[in-house]
Parts: C-alpha cells; structure tokens; sequence
C-alpha cells in the first residue's frame, strides 16, 4: 500500500483525498493550523500537526522514509514552495505535487523540485473554453464526472509495442470506447511536466509517454489491459 501525505486541509485537499483508492492508499492529513487538524480528524482522517519549516518534523511524518507521494496543498504559495523545497532535500525520489495560485510560483514550484503542478484557475478556464467551443466534450466530462462516484485519476504508460506507438490523439476515442477522459500526456524525454490536452494540438504518442486519464475505475482497467497488450505476439 502507498503512502501518501497531504499537507493541507482545505476544499481542494478533500475533493482530492475523495478521489483516492483507500485500499491501495494510506493517507495522511498534516496541517500546522490547529483548527484545520481538528476537522480532518473529526472526519475520521489520519492527522498529523506540524511545523513543516523543521525537517526533523518532516521526517517525523515519513518524509524521507515511508511517504511515497506528498500532496502540497496549503494556501499560500510561499509554503508549497518552501515544503516542497524541504521535502526534496529529504528524498530524491519523492513523488512530489503541488497547487500553484499564481504563475509567477509555478516555476518557483519547479525549481523547488515540484514532479507535477496543479494550476486550478487554468483547469476551470480550459473548462470554459470546451463549455464554448466543445459542447460534446463537456457532455462527455460532465455525464462522466458529476454523473459517477467511482472516478480516479490514473496514469497509463505506453510500453513497448503497444498499439498506441505513432498513433495520434485524436486516435484515442476514449469518451466512446472506454468512457474516459485524457486530460494529458506526460512526454518524459522532454520534461516531467503535465502537458493538458489542447484541442487544435493533434500530437503523436510515442513509447514512454505517460496518459493520465480520468474514469470508472473499471474502464482504466481495461484501458490499461489493451495498452499493455503486446501487438508483436499476435
């Protein structure tokens, strides 16, 4: 089971922890705000009160030991910025995600050692832009995400052989054949960073890349089954 530690108890840290598989993670709540400790653990969270600025309380929560993936999520800029900074000094290998408020911070985030940055205002502002433009798109995302409970977010690399090397996105048809969502690729001979789909951009896949997508779990499986599915044998 992996171990995850979220810092920060707010609106967008529970939708998230609502998200997760609490059979394959086991979760955290780390707060330096008293009040905010006092509600994750009455709705029955794991917590943990802290200073984050002081490594031995990192280390005291499993950062650099047991914590495989640290969700930044405290208001202000200047703190995700700081925990994570601390937090990768810890652990080389830590699976590192942060919100961003303002753009000038995303590159603070980067440099810090952020894997991956969640930038909420650029994810409502794409949402309105398939409002406007992608009518069928939003029908697909909303029948999907406001019409289900069983959502998670996953993350499918393409291996060798599979039938998605030098294929195009636009090939993908995973709103009809899968009822899934790709909300972007990760081209790691490039960078870590989350690239979300754009619709004018019909990019090709290549081995190595990494879809993160969002559905029923049941169809990430059997996405993931036929991605996997090595051509060269048939």
């Amino acid at each position: 089971m992996k171990q995850v530690a979220v810092f920060g108890y707010n609106r967008l840290s529970v939708e998230v922890i609502s998200r997760l598989d609490k059979e394959q993670y086991q979760i955290i709540v780390i707060d330096h705000i008293a009040e905010h400790i006092q509600l994750a653990e009455e709705n029955g969270f794991q917590v943990a009160n802290i200073d984050f600025r002081v490594d031995d309380d990192l280390r005291s929560v499993g950062i650099g030991s047991s914590i495989d993936t640290l969700f930044c999520f405290f208001e202000e800029d200047s703190e995700n910025v700081f925990l994570t900074l601390s937090a990768r000094a810890l652990d080389k290998n830590l699976n590192i995600i942060a919100i961003v408020e303002t753009p000038e911070s995303a590159e603070k985030l980067r440099v810090a050692g952020a894997n991956k940055i969640i930038d909420p205002y650029e994810i409502c502002g794409r949402k309105i832009h398939d409002i406007l433009k992608r009518p069928d798109i939003t029908n697909i995302f909303d029948h999907t995400v406001f019409g289900r409970h069983d959502l998670n977010l996953a993350e499918v690399v393409i291996p060798e052989n599979s039938y998605l090397d030098n294929t195009y996105v636009s090939q993908l048809q995973l709103g009809t054949q899968y009822n899934l969502i790709l909300i972007g690729i990760v081209n790691k001979q490039v960078s870590e960073q989350l690239n979300f789909v754009v619709e004018d951009v019909d990019r090709r896949l290549s081995v190595g890349d990494i879809l993160v997508i969002l559905g029923p779990s049941r169809e990430i499986r059997a996405f993931k089954k036929d991605v996997e599915n090595d051509f060269s044998k048939n």
